[in-house]
C-alpha cells in the first residue's frame, strides 16, 4: 500500500514538473530536463507542488510555508531548524572583493561555506572553487583546483571563484520558469520550489558557480546549520540548482559571509557598494582591480584586487 502511494507521488510530481517545463520552454527542449525531473524529492503533497512563486506570497502564506519546511527538515534529517525569509536591506547593494596578493589557497573558505550553507557532503557540493595558477599570468587552461599539497607554493597564486552576483546575470535571462532572479541588494537567488532542474542557468553561467543536486543531500543532523533562509541555505531537494548567495541568512542580518570569517589572511572584504565609507568601495576606487571575464559584460559584484 505504502509502495503504491510512493509511486503515485512520484508520478504526480513528475507530471507537474514536466508540465511546467513544456509550458515554459517548449516540447522540443524537454529531453535535456527529463533525467533531473525524475530525481525530484517526492516528499511533498500534491497541493505543495502548486505553491505560488516566492515573490507572490503574502506574509501569512509565507509563514505557513516556512513552518512546514521546518517540520519537514525535522522529519527527514532529525534536526530542529529556524527558516527565515529576510528581505533586502533598504538602499544596500552588496559587493565582495578578494585580494589575490594575500590569498594562500588554504581552502578554509570552501569548508566554511559548506558548513554554513548546508551543502551535501555525499555527493559533495561546493560553491567555491579555488584555482591554483602559475604566477605571471591567467592561463585558466592549466589551472588546478584539485591540488593536494601544502600551500602556498612559491611559484603559484590562488584564485577563488564563486557566484559573482552579476549586475547583468545571464543565468536569470535563460531561466524558463523565472525561478532565479536578482534582488534589490544585488544578490541573485533561487526559489527552489520553482526550479525544474533544466540546468539552463548552469550552462549560461561563465563562472561555473551553479551546482545541480542530482541526489537528496546527505548531511548528518549534528552538522546541519539550524539558522536558515528560504532563498539561501535551507536544505535543497534533489533535482534543483543551488549557488552562493553571499550567505543571505547572515548578511541580511548585518553579519559577514562565512567564507570571509574563515579566511586566515584577511584576503576577503565585503560591504555595501553604495556606501562611500565601505571597504569594498574604497578598494574599487583605490586599488588595482581585476574583473574576471570582464569582456562578457556580466558586470560582477565579486571582484579581485592587488595591493
Amino acid at each position: 500500500m505504502s509502495n503504491n502511494k510512493s509511486k503515485d507521488k512520484l508520478s504526480r510530481r513528475t507530471f507537474v514538473k514536466k508540465a511546467a517545463f513544456y509550458g515554459a520552454a517548449g516540447v522540443g527542449l524537454f529531453g535535456l530536463a527529463a533525467t533531473p525531473l525524475l530525481k525530484r524529492d517526492t516528499g511533498d503533497s500534491f497541493k505543495d507542488l502548486f505553491q505560488k512563486h516566492y515573490k507572490k506570497l503574502d506574509e501569512e502564506k509565507l509563514k505557513i510555508i516556512l513552518k512546514k519546511l521546518e517540520e519537514k527538515t525535522k522529519k527527514q534529517y532529525g534536526a530542529d531548524v529556524r527558516i527565515d525569509a529576510d528581505k533586502p536591506i533598504k538602499d544596500v547593494v552588496f559587493g565582495y572583493a578578494l585580494n589575490l596578493d594575500v590569498c594562500i589557497g588554504c581552502r578554509k573558505c570552501v569548508q566554511a561555506c559548506v558548513e554554513e550553507n548546508n551543502q551535501s557532503r555525499d555527493p559533495a557540493i561546493e560553491y567555491i572553487r579555488v584555482l591554483e595558477l602559475d604566477k605571471g599570468g591567467f592561463n585558466l587552461e592549466h589551472a588546478e583546483h584539485n591540488y593536494d599539497h601544502e600551500v602556498p607554493l612559491e611559484d603559484k597564486f590562488y584564485l577563488p571563484v564563486q557566484c559573482h552576483q552579476c549586475e547583468n546575470p545571464p543565468c536569470v535571462r535563460v531561466c524558463p520558469t523565472k525561478a532565479t532572479w536578482q534582488e534589490k541588494d544585488g544578490i541573485t537567488v533561487v526559489d527552489y520550489n520553482w526550479c525544474i532542474g533544466c540546468r539552463y542557468c548552469q550552462a549560461a553561467c561563465p563562472y561555473d558557480a551553479r551546482k545541480f543536486n542530482f541526489f537528496k543531500p546527505k548531511i548528518k543532523a549534528e552538522e546541519i546549520n539550524p539558522r536558515q533562509s528560504y532563498l539561501g541555505n535551507r536544505i535543497r531537494p534533489a533535482g534543483v540548482i543551488e549557488k552562493c548567495t553571499f550567505c543571505i541568512q547572515r548578511t541580511r542580518k548585518g553579519l559577514m559571509p562565512a567564507c570571509l570569517e574563515a579566511c586566515p589572511t584577511g584576503a576577503r572584504k565585503f560591504g555595501d557598494l553604495t556606501d562611500q565609507q565601505s571597504s569594498v568601495r574604497y578598494i574599487l576606487e583605490n586599488k588595482n582591480v581585476y574583473v574576471f571575464k570582464e569582456e562578457l559584460g556580466t558586470i560582477p559584484r565579486f571582484f579581485y584586487y592587488f595591493d
